[in-house]
């Protein structure tokens, strides 16, 4: 997710600077002189029929990687007895939001775009039509048709909300086992994660939907620059509504919960690196088992804690490096540029973690490799009484 700083062109050619987040206005989006909403200006480049397809195969690929991906981590999660444990709840969670990325958010921008390639009018709910949302509330008429855009992008903002919160959870879990091991199976439950998930993923979809549900001065539209569905501010005699500031929430979320998992990872890398340390010393004989060994062996991390603990670290950057093209975004935004094809490639790299975390499980986590092979072992081996 994102905190956007986008110019929107108001009646009168007066340039209006906004402060929202996670989901970005129509950058270029206006209004004409009788108040109605207008789509975007997007250049060739951007909204050619090649770029189109490109960016539709692209999508396609993608949606692909998402969902099997993302399936056969939760099979592997789910048919693995090993794994029900509360760092496997977690990461179920986190391939469930990913997942629902895959099977909605994407083929929803697929299937916009092949419209906008094939039909010669685009859909009746999208942003540019007369009878969109934004255009006939701001006129004080009648709304228009439902706009799919008011599911879809509610889904995108509190999938990502969970993968940050989830991404959270776990450095937590894996802290309390690298700084306290002894108190680990006291302390993370799995009726407490259990508990945790299921308020992430509440307060999450409840901060997406906090500008619909607290304001009545916005809508979500199709944005032809990122190809995904938008916060859009209902413009009044072309000025901003007063409670546009409601949209500070998401970026608040966004960089406690990154800059907290950040704080935690420091944390738990220096015990990781002390204990390093301190074993290597253990070992030269430099330090006597009556300073270092005795009962301090027994508070020291295991092994496997340890590696866990690093591939959390990889998941937060890895989602971290996702996140960087929209704080440069961000950055752009505040200086006065639009850069409609590069929110395109922003938005979509962040997109495109959704399909990174099975890739760094089967780097990292030998118990999953051993789950994939046993999954598809399982599936070629012949029934019991075909066998001699």
């Amino acid at each position: 997710m994102a905190a956007l700083f986008p110019n929107i062109s108001v009646s009168g050619s007066t340039a209006a600077l906004l402060v929202t987040t996670d989901h970005p206005f129509n950058l270029t989006a206006a209004v004409d002189g009788e108040g109605r909403s207008l789509p975007p200006l997007c250049t060739p480049c951007c909204c050619g029929v090649l770029n189109r397809t490109l960016a539709v195969a692209f999508m396609v690929l993608l949606a692909f990687a998402i969902v099997v991906g993302n399936v056969v981590t939760l099979t592997v999660f789910v048919q693995t007895r090993q794994s029900r444990t509360p760092q496997g709840y977690l990461k179920v969670s986190l391939a469930i939001a990913d997942m629902m990325v895959g099977v909605l958010v994407v083929p929803f921008s697929v299937y916009t775009e092949i419209s906008l390639m094939v039909t010669s009018a685009p859909p009746i709910w999208y942003h540019g039509s007369p009878t969109s949302p934004a255009a006939l509330s701001s006129l004080g008429g009648p709304v228009g048709p439902w706009q799919p855009c008011m599911l879809i992008g509610p889904v995108f903002a509190g999938c990502t909300f969970v993968s940050i919160s989830t991404i959270f959870l776990m450095t937590l879990e894996r802290s309390v086992a690298i700084l306290w091991p002894l108190h680990k199976d006291g302390l993370v439950t799995r009726r407490r994660t259990l508990l945790l998930i299921l308020l992430s993923w509440a307060a999450s979809f409840l901060l997406a939907l906090a500008p619909l549900i607290f304001s009545g001065n916005f809508t979500l539209e199709y944005n032809e620059c990122s190809r995904m569905c938008n916060y859009t501010p209902l413009l009044f005699g072309g000025r901003l509504p007063p409670d546009a500031n409601i949209l500070l929430l998401f970026p608040a979320f966004d960089f406690t919960l990154l800059g907290g998992t950040l704080a935690v990872n420091i944390v738990s890398f220096t015990s990781i690196r002390l204990y390093t340390r301190k074993r290597k010393l253990l070992s030269e004989g430099s330090l006597s088992d009556a300073g270092g060994g005795g009962g301090g062996c027994l508070h020291r991390p295991s092994f496997s804690d340890i590696k866990a603990a690093k591939t959390i670290g990889i998941l937060t950057f890895a989602f971290t490096a996702s996140f960087s093209p929209i704080a440069v975004f961000v950055l752009g935004n505040v200086v006065g540029n639009t850069w409609c094809n590069f929110s395109f490639f922003a938005f979509w790299i962040l997109t495109g973690n959704s399909c990174c975390n099975v890739i760094i499980y089967s780097v990292r986590d030998h118990r999953f490799r051993k789950g994939v092979t046993l999954l598809f072992q399982r599936e070629h081996c012949p029934p019991h009484g075909e066998k001699t």
